[in-house]
């Protein structure tokens, strides 16, 4: 990995870790001169996600832990980091790592809708007929999505509104999910 790369990379996991730890802040308040983090901790939960897919001469591994703050049983907002590798033996190799921002509303109980930004650094390289190909870039999506939610899971799709099929990461702009948070 480059240095400016992991530079860059380092900066955005640093951020990350700020936005969700400056959320402290709005739920302290002053109770006889002590604060009160324990209501703060209350309303985060832990989430993400995880897959794993090994086959004949190909390996796809993906982490995306996350977290969320609940500011009410409506909206909450959170961040998570990301990592994927994907490898097919003697043809395609690619590392994906990023950081992403998400909002949730729940109108109802059983329904999520959701907004999400998400930065990630994507390096591959394949061989095609001819030569070796390698590509190092960034990708941003911004996804609007809505899902049926039971409890901490909700199941839903969501959509990619900066999607294009040229330069973009992904296959395509329709994306399904799964998202668990406890």
């Amino acid at each position: 990995m480059k240095k400016n790369t992991f530079c860059t990379l380092a900066k955005s996991a640093l951020l990350t870790l700020i936005l969700l730890f400056s959320f402290s802040g709005f739920s302290q308040e002053s109770s006889g001169g002590k604060s009160d983090t324990g209501d703060f901790w209350d309303k985060v939960q832990f989430g993400g996600g995880f897959g794993l897919a090994i086959g004949n001469g190909f390996t796809d591994i993906t982490i995306a832990p996350s977290a969320i703050y609940n500011f009410n049983e409506h909206f909450a907002l959170g961040t998570g980091l990301q990592y994927s590798r994907l490898k097919q033996k003697n043809f395609y190799d690619s590392n994906v790592v990023g950081a992403t921002l998400i909002g949730l509303f729940n109108p109802i109980e059983e329904i999520q809708l959701s907004l999400e930004l998400e930065q990630v650094h994507v390096n591959t390289s394949y061989t095609d007929l001819y030569n070796n190909v390698k590509r190092s870039f960034w990708n941003t999506g911004l996804y609007v999505g809505g899902g049926y939610r039971a409890d901490n899971v909700t199941i839903g799709a969501r959509f990619n509104l900066l999607f294009d099929k040229d330069k973009d990461l992904y296959g395509d702009a329709f994306m399904p999910f799964v998202r668990v948070y406890f």
